[in-house]
């Protein structure tokens, strides 16, 4: 059964569910959601792209109660990234279910908007778990009525060190409740946190997501002090749309980012050392298609959610075989091919071979192509303007399209992405249109009012 029409929703979420195009289900959805809507425990092995937010959304939201005012569903999540990501799907999900609020608490920002927010209590919470505790222990939070309790990206929130914040969350959960697990790897720590708090859980795992979504996976061994020049030629070679390279360490991230930067590659460099408003906008211009690479350590590319992207490339070998696994995972999603790209120095073939015995077969090697002096970086297709007006202001991305479609006079095809914050809006427009969007926009109004315009990439 791999229609969605076959499970027992209730006609607003079936509702949703057409409104988004969700027809068929993926693999860890036919597994999953029939043992999560008959209300028992799950542990599922799941990884990003696979579907694993709609089938815990449509749990959270079957046994929902919109007319008690009380909290009843409860997601952690390991980053502020993440959280947005669920709390919107779970948002689409619910768009025809009345009054239902769910509220995204993350660290990070200042606690004192988050406890206003809590005055009226909310349906579902999606946070991290320091947050989320955080709360508990200042009694703003109540989870006496949580229903269904979701830890998603379980292995993660391990490995950035919050399995005491979970458990102790946890304890003020009700012992009568649905918990639910996914993770990416299904590691010890994961089974021993599984008998501490389910109830005899349906062991989920899809062995067939890697056959559905093809990943091409292609070893070059490299000289270290050549890594530089083999990406920037591959990356000429293969002219990815869109690509995530990974370095084991800020100060590698930095460097290669400003060696791509000074050879004419559109390229960010995302690091632990940013505040949380240029991370934002570095993920808006790299999903929103303003530049083709995003240079990326593993803890800083967490909860790291693109979709559609064409490749990955290790600049530098994983340090473990799930590491691995979990960053070329990012590409050949949601039915799309991919390709993932590792650049191996002699002394990293032990861990080579490592992702070879994980992955229980032979990886294909090939050697660097010939340098074609005619080949170009690829120039992004979008750029992006920032709107100083957001959520708070009323703002809806359908404002901003028609105004930039209806008297600004561009295409429909030159609007792409528009993200929508609090506080301000970020829309995507293609490079040939957007100094007329940017001069038609400030000498225009949106909803009657006139906003500030910035474009914040070129």
């Amino acid at each position: 059964m791999n229609d969605f029409s076959g499970l027992e929703l209730s006609e607003p979420l079936r509702r949703s569910l057409d409104e988004v195009g969700y027809a068929e289900m993926t693999p860890v959805q036919a597994a999953s959601l029939p043992p999560i809507l008959a209300g028992r425990d799950v542990v599922a092995q799941a990884r990003t792209g696979s579907g694993k937010t709609a089938a815990f959304a449509l749990g959270l939201l079957s046994t929902l109660d919109a007319t008690v005012v009380q909290l009843q569903g409860l997601v952690l999540c390991p980053t502020r990234e993440l959280a947005d990501q669920v709390s919107r799907e779970i948002r689409r999900l619910a768009r025809w279910i009345p009054n239902v609020k769910v509220l995204t608490l993350c660290g990070g920002v200042p606690l004192r908007p988050h406890l206003a927010s809590l005055a009226h209590e909310p349906h579902i919470v999606v946070g991290t778990p320091g947050r989320v505790l955080e709360l508990i222990e200042k009694e703003a939070l109540p989870l006496r009525a949580v229903k269904t309790l979701v830890l998603d990206e379980a292995d993660r929130m391990l490995d950035m060190g919050f399995a005491e914040a979970i458990s102790a969350i946890i304890e003020h959960a009700p012992r009568q409740r649905q918990t639910l697990m996914f993770s990416a790897t299904i590691p010890d720590s994961i089974r021993t946190i599984s008998r501490r708090f389910q109830t005899n859980p349906a062991d989920v795992t899809v062995d067939s997501d890697a056959d559905e979504n093809p990943i091409e996976q292609i070893f070059f061994e490299v000289d270290p002090d050549r890594k530089v020049d083999a990406l920037a030629q591959l990356l000429l070679e293969y002219q990815p749309e869109s690509a995530v390279v990974f370095c084991n360490t800020r100060q590698d991230v930095r460097m290669v980012a400003g060696e791509l930067d000074a050879r004419g590659f559109s390229v960010l460099a995302l690091h632990g050392e940013l505040d949380q408003r240029d991370r934002e906008e570095m993920l808006v211009r790299f999903a929103n298609k303003s530049s083709n690479i995003l240079l990326a350590s593993d803890v800083a590319a967490r909860g790291l959610d693109i979709r559609e992207l064409p490749m990955v490339v290790n600049f530098d070998i994983a340090s473990d075989a799930d590491t691995h696994l979990h960053r070329i995972g990012r590409t050949g999603r949601a039915g799309h091919s991919g390709m993932a790209i590792s650049l191996c120095s002699p002394s990293e073939i032990k861990r080579v071979n490592a992702i070879e015995d994980r992955q229980g077969q032979r990886l294909r090697w090939k050697k660097l192509p010939a340098p074609q002096a005619s080949r170009q970086p690829l120039v992004p297709a979008f750029v992006t303007l920032a709107v100083d007006a957001g959520r708070q202001d009323k703002l809806r991305p359908g404002d901003l399209l028609g105004g930039l479609t209806g008297e600004a006079g561009l295409p429909g095809t030159a609007v792409g992405k528009i993200d929508v914050f609090p506080t301000r809006t970020y829309v995507a427009i293609a490079r040939e249109w957007h100094e007329k969007a940017i001069q038609r926009l400030r000498a225009g109004k949106i909803k009657g009012r006139t906003f500030r315009i910035r474009l914040i990439s070129r």
